[in-house]
């Protein structure tokens, strides 16, 4: 029972905590830039109002653009609960393989491209085919470094894989840097920041997540946005859990070990977010034509960590 109530305690915490994991990212560029910014908890008003406001359909949407924006959030919220945060061994932990994960992102990527082809815009037309063309390099990448990691630790199981990463017996391996270098990357693009896309941004040059997203209103934008702010959560939860493992409570610790290991995971948002918003601010965006060649540096690096770790078993 207390291992259920823990298990409804995380999934509970990432649909609490993803906001303001965005509107501490904003907060930070906005002070790198000189500028005030709005509050952390900014984006808890915006979906709040998002909510109160009527829904605005177009003519021709089908039931597919209505019913997809509960889709994303219902694939994103679970990939997202799926990931050990601050405890390993809950009750569904045995549900958390990597590979699954990927493949809930990508359903919810796939719906999400065709309901922004549904209304039959220009706009929602190009921002699909961008995020398929941005998905056909990151998905394979993401494997890769899914693959290298889950070859050292001998499983794909999130919990497995953060427990054996937080033994000695892991040392520095150049095939795991190399692996968190293509995800960092990967996260990058899936999450739309720069320097792949820009999340401020409405041109429609550069738009590729906000294009497809742009006949949307009301609820239906307030579930997009929290699968948004939900995917970010999950990256850099997924990024702390398998290389930065420490101070998660394993399954058979203590209640009073849960504490200290939720204030463990909340530094590593912080910490995450605060790098994200830094990084943001420091780099410019880059063209679409180009996008290809930054995700085929994490394909190549993830392809290199699996290469170096069977030349280094085979010595």
């Amino acid at each position: 029972m207390l291992s259920l109530l823990i298990q409804g305690a995380q999934m509970a915490l990432v649909v609490a905590l993803a906001p303001a994991l965005v509107g501490l990212v904003r907060k930070v560029k906005a002070r790198m830039l000189r500028r005030r910014g709005a509050s952390i908890v900014q984006p808890y008003r915006d979906i709040l109002r998002l909510m109160r406001k009527e829904v605005v359909l177009a003519e021709n949407a089908s039931w597919l653009f209505r019913v997809v924006p509960y889709m994303v959030f219902a694939a994103t919220w679970v990939a997202a609960a799926l990931v050990p945060t601050f405890a390993t061994g809950l009750q569904f932990n045995w549900t958390a393989d990597l590979i699954a994960i990927v493949a809930l992102l990508g359903s919810a990527r796939f719906f999400l491209a065709l309901a922004g082809m549904d209304v039959g815009t220009a706009f929602g037309g190009i921002g699909a085919s961008r995020e398929m063309m941005i998905a056909s390099m990151a998905e394979p990448a993401m494997l890769l470094a899914v693959f290298s990691v889950s070859l050292v630790a001998g499983s794909t199981q999130l919990s497995t894989v953060a427990s054996y990463m937080a033994t000695e017996d892991v040392g520095l391996r150049v095939s795991l840097g190399l692996a968190l270098v293509a995800l960092v990357i990967v996260a990058l693009a899936e999450n739309a920041r720069i320097p792949v896309d820009n999340p401020t941004t409405h041109l429609e040059l550069t738009m590729v997540h906000e294009a497809m997203v742009l006949e949307y209103s009301g609820r239906h934008l307030a579930m997009i946005e929290i699968a948004a702010a939900l995917k970010l959560l999950l990256y850099i939860s997924l990024i702390g859990c398998i290389f930065v493992p420490w101070g998660i409570a394993s399954g058979s610790a203590g209640v009073l070990a849960y504490p200290l290991s939720l204030a463990f995971y909340i530094g590593k948002l912080a910490v995450g977010g605060v790098m994200l918003g830094v990084f943001e601010v420091s780099i410019a965006k880059m063209r679409v034509f180009r996008v290809p060649d930054f995700l085929g540096a994490a394909l190549m690096l993830g392809l290199l960590g699996m290469l170096l770790l069977f030349v280094s078993r085979s010595l």
